[in-house]
């Protein structure tokens, strides 16, 4: 073998900063009233907490998703589960992991949105990249809430 590899899954990653405290950053997620806020257009409901029933509902896309809490450490790492169209290794969800880190001497926090993960085929990739965007939009939805007060979603897709 000429040393590539074979790609076999698809994921990714997205990162912001966001001039609040790591436990405001956390708490802009883990919350359901401030997650509907400023991300789940239709409504969030229950905290996302192991144990917790969840589930989110988008404008762009009705309907109540579950989401599966799998780890929640305060103020750190929020681990979930839920629905993925082409997921890989023939199982229906994907994995959703939020990471909080402080930095600027507590003043601003590092948010790092990782997903994973798809089958490496053309159908895979598009349901990978419409995630992605989704998460992207939600890290510059989440500032603007968090920082502004402005809701960046409202009226977005409807």
């Amino acid at each position: 073998m000429s040393g590539i590899e074979t790609l076999t899954e698809l994921s990714f990653s997205v990162s912001g900063r966001v001039a609040r405290p790591i436990a405001e950053a956390y708490e802009a997620v883990a919350d359901p009233a401030q997650l509907s806020r400023y991300f789940t257009t239709g409504g969030a409901r229950g905290r996302l907490e192991v144990g917790a029933e969840v589930t989110w509902d988008f404008a762009d896309f009705p309907g109540r998703f579950p989401v599966t809490v799998v780890e929640a450490s305060a103020p750190d790492r929020i681990v979930i589960e839920w629905g993925g169209e082409n997921a890989a290794g023939g199982a229906e969800m994907t994995r959703t992991t939020f990471e909080f880190s402080s930095i600027d001497d507590g003043a601003r926090t590092l948010v790092t949105i990782t997903e994973q993960s798809w089958q490496a085929t053309p159908d895979g990739a598009k349901s990978a990249f419409g995630n992605c965007e989704g998460w992207t939009g939600m890290l510059s939805a989440m500032k603007a809430w968090l920082e502004h007060g402005i809701n960046l979603r409202e009226g977005f897709y409807r």
